[in-house]
């Protein structure tokens, strides 16, 4: 379900982002309002609601279960704050389609703005945003590292199409501007006070189009990332732990 969910927010992401500069310039608003417009697209937004928030739980997981053996080493470590950056993304993602399919419109807030003042208005908050920002940096280099090697391929099935390794690659380098963008910031609010907006997803993507060839490559790839995501909801390894809670045994998912 979270594959699949993630599938359709990126395939959508990309192709509003290469047709509807308009929409995507509304950040994820302007997304979730197009998916609201399209026919069964409310069916659409509760299927992100509970998709996203079980990929977020999945990642969660990832963090601290460490269902995925990443270790507990340093780069393993990086790794597991790594994906509960992306898990609270996910989250931040799944609140704010949850707005959509709950509200008209989906009310004129930003679920992510409302979220990271809620954090500031905490003590130490600042700092609690801001090493939140250094996790989507992390993950933005595991990410385009990731896309560079293809190490990726090495949890999905071997009958999985021949063209996954290249989507991905294209995807995952896609999604690491999109988390550089995203991380840094969460930096800039949380530590330098700059009332700069934390961007989510949509956000990130809007303020590049300025940007000319690096958005519409960023939007191909995103694209390319929500086919890629669509292969892993079929051919994805999942890993399943056993009795104990801690070795992980592999099926074919």
């Amino acid at each position: 379900m979270g594959y699949l969910s993630r599938a359709i927010l990126y395939t959508l992401i990309g192709i509003i982002a290469l047709t509807s500069v308009g929409s995507i310039q509304q950040g994820t608003n302007g997304v979730f309002r197009a998916i609201e417009e399209f026919p069964a697209g409310m069916f659409v937004l509760w299927l992100l609601v509970v998709g996203l928030t079980a990929y977020g739980l999945f990642r969660l997981a990832s963090t601290f279960f460490d269902i995925e053996n990443h270790g507990s080493d340093k780069k393993g470590i990086a790794q597991r704050i790594g994906h509960a950056g992306s898990a609270i993304g996910h989250f931040a993602l799944a609140f704010s389609a949850y707005k959509f399919a709950t509200q008209s419109g989906g009310g004129s807030g930003d679920g992510a703005q409302e979220a990271a003042s809620g954090v500031l208005s905490f003590p130490l908050g600042d700092i609690l945003l801001g090493l939140l920002g250094l996790c989507f940096l992390a993950t933005a280099v595991f990410q385009a590292k990731k896309g560079i090697t293809g190490s990726f391929m090495n949890r999905i099935s071997a009958r999985a199409p021949s063209a996954t390794r290249w989507l991905g690659g294209a995807g995952y380098l896609a999604r690491a501007i999109v988390f550089v963008v995203i991380g840094w910031s969460l930096i800039r609010s949380g530590w330098f006070s700059s009332g700069e907006s934390v961007k989510t997803l949509g956000n990130a993507v809007a303020s590049l189009a300025d940007d000319g060839i690096w958005f519409t490559l960023t939007a191909v790839g995103l694209l390319l990332f929500g086919l890629f995501s669509l292969v892993l909801a079929r051919y994805r390894i999942i890993p399943d732990m056993d009795a104990s809670g801690s070795t992980p045994k592999f099926r074919a998912g």
